[in-house]
């Protein structure tokens, strides 16, 4: 569904208000809408708000969400790619969008990243985590995990948010690193699938952290491992599949682009602002809260992330066979 709305200081960023700097050399000159491929309400979406609050208070300008969600993001990327390039237009985009759906989709894809897309800055990391139902599985680690699926073949299921997404990839990453079998269970979105975990109906999932830890305080579910490189910040006696699976890693990314053909003292000046912003104290506390990594990696260092990232899940697309019909 596709709405509008203006932003406000919301309680989320009343501490990250800063008093407004009207640019000298004309931008941003009028309105900016910020493209975000979600529903609003979502951890993706308060990252967006969080930085378009900032630039709305910076610059003196008005910066309008417009949530553009469904079809595993195509529609909110695909509206941004065809926006005009002359900075009117910014918009907030994930490792979905960049580095999967190109091999999932090919040709039939709308945009093509490299392409349509230039990168403005990285600025968040959000760890999935490996968290399965103590009803169904008694394991508590992930060396237990792995010798109970050898033991049984195709009997254990895992959840995602869909075919595509880093949850599903993660745990073909998985299979492929184990060299176990799980049967796949694809939902529409992590809610759907998190009720069915809950209830007993999947065994495990690898999901966003944000959306277990809830789940995981109360006991109804065990987080086994983080699928971050290292231990996260967030639980730091939490293991990472990687001290198990060395080279494991699966995580949600997001950035903010702009349309290709954009000026680049624009794409400049952004990127400059927004990474600032990211390496405030009070936004990497606020982004820790939501269970997230701030980051500020700059276009070109982005850039290059996202070729990786793409090669990455391509390999493991490919060794999968992962179609989208």
């Amino acid at each position: 569904m596709r709405f509008k709305t203006f932003l406000t200081a919301v309680s989320l960023c009343a501490a990250l208000v800063t008093t407004p700097a009207f640019a000298q050399d004309g931008y941003p000159a009028k309105a900016v809408t910020v493209y975000v491929p979600f529903s609003a309400g979502g951890t993706a979406d308060i990252f967006a708000r969080m930085v378009a609050n900032h630039l709305q208070k910076l610059w003196g300008t008005t910066f309008v969400i417009e949530n553009v969600a469904g079809a595993g993001s195509i529609l909110g990327v695909t509206r941004l790619a065809r926006a005009a390039p002359d900075g009117s237009a910014i918009g907030l985009a994930s490792t979905s969008a960049l580095a999967i759906n190109p091999t999932l989709y090919g040709a039939k894809l709308s945009y093509q990243p490299e392409k349509d897309l230039v990168p403005v800055a990285q600025i968040s990391i959000v760890p999935n985590v490996l968290v399965v139902n103590p009803d169904r599985l008694k394991v508590k680690s992930v060396p237990e995990l792995i010798a109970y699926m050898k033991a049984n073949p195709d009997k254990i299921s895992f959840g995602s948010a869909g075919v595509g997404t880093s949850q599903h990839l993660a745990g073909e990453l998985f299979q492929q690193m184990t060299g176990t079998k799980m049967v796949h269970i694809p939902y529409k979105g992590s809610s759907l699938m998190l009720t069915d975990l809950l209830s007993g109906q999947i065994d495990l999932a690898f999901d966003n952290v944000p959306l277990l830890l809830p789940q995981a305080k109360s006991g109804k579910l065990v987080l086994l491992a983080t699928a971050t490189p290292e231990r996260a910040a967030f639980d730091p006696s939490l293991p990472a599949i990687a001290e198990f699976l060395p080279g494991f890693e699966a995580v949600a990314w997001h950035g903010f682009f702009v349309p290709a053909g954009t000026p680049k003292s624009t794409v400049d000046k952004l990127s400059k602002e927004i990474r600032a912003f990211m390496k405030q104290p009070d936004t990497i506390q606020k982004m820790a809260e939501l269970g997230a990594i701030a980051v500020a990696k700059e276009p070109d260092e982005f850039a290059k992330y996202i070729s990786a990232e793409t090669a990455r899940w391509k390999k493991v697309i490919d060794t999968a066979a992962i179609k989208i019909e």
